[in-house]
């Protein structure tokens, strides 16, 4: 059995800050903690996988500038994709139709979900986006980027919020709720004690029943992104074949998800040169 595992890191086990969740500079001073714990929760997730029969896993560090994951603490016999690079599927870039099922570890809720920790689509630039009409982030991204592909989630680690955002989206996954969020930056937390067998048992469990189908997106593709500011659209609405709705929105028709995805993730990209054209 063939897995992929996309994994963030706001959703882990611990997290609750961007001074946590964020990079190796001074403005996220507790970021070695953050990568200690999404390296711990994708453990998790190999461990529960292989007892069930997976064989053959492969991780996509999918965080940031995705250096975050330590490989030299990763369960053995795995393959991780780290780093920035040209493929067009972001988050989920490595997968493709040989993969039996696939996972999202530390993932989080979209921009606007209430409890939410570290709550948000993609970029803080981001207030809102869509898909077909329906409110979307990263999660449902993932998911209609293996779904596409004719992959199935199977598994979703993050706080209670995220996990059931992944349930409206596929009802059949298994969750496993690391945290409950009181706020943006605020959450009861789980030990790592309780954490890591938690996600191990969903892993196990998602890989030995199958039950999720893979989930398509009816085409063709209607994306929208309502920005926080004007002059991010400025600048995102240069691309071809967006419309724009406002001055905060835009939107885009493409054929299939694929092209739909990697035009949501080209405005995302253009918008951060408008922000800075003050």
């Amino acid at each position: 059995m063939k897995l992929y595992i996309s994994a963030d890191i706001e959703g882990t086990t611990g997290t609750v800050s961007w001074g946590q969740a964020g990079r190796p500079d001074s403005n996220h001073y507790d970021w070695p903690f953050a990568r200690r714990m999404m390296t711990h929760d994708v453990n998790a997730a190999i461990r529960g996988a292989r007892r069930s029969g997976a064989t053959e896993i492969v991780i996509k560090d999918s965080h940031g500038t995705s250096k975050n994951l330590l490989i030299d603490q990763l369960e053995d016999g795995v393959e991780l994709i780290s780093g920035m690079g040209s493929g067009r599927r972001g988050m989920m870039e490595g997968i493709d139709e040989s993969f039996d099922g696939c996972f999202l570890v530390g993932y989080h809720g979209m921009a606007g979900t209430i409890a939410g920790v570290m709550e948000h689509t993609i970029s803080g630039r981001i207030h809102r986006c869509w898909i077909n009409g329906e409110q979307a982030g990263e999660i449902a991204i993932s998911t209609a980027t293996a779904g596409h592909l004719g992959v199935p989630l199977l598994m979703v680690s993050s706080d209670e919020a995220g996990c059931a955002e992944a349930q409206r989206l596929v009802p059949a996954i298994e969750t496993a709720v690391v945290k409950q969020g009181l706020g943006r930056y605020m959450a009861k937390l789980k030990h790592p004690s309780v954490t890591g067998p938690m996600i191990e048992a969903a892993a196990e469990k998602a890989v030995r029943d199958m039950q999720s189908q893979a989930y398509t997106v009816r085409e063709p593709v209607v994306v929208r992104i309502e920005f926080n500011r004007s002059e991010e659209v400025d600048a995102a609405a240069l691309l071809d074949g967006w419309i724009r709705v406002d001055a905060y929105t835009q939107e885009y028709t493409a054929d299939d998800w694929a092209t739909a995805h990697n035009a949501l993730r080209r405005a995302m990209s253009m918008a951060s040169l408008g922000a800075e054209a003050n």
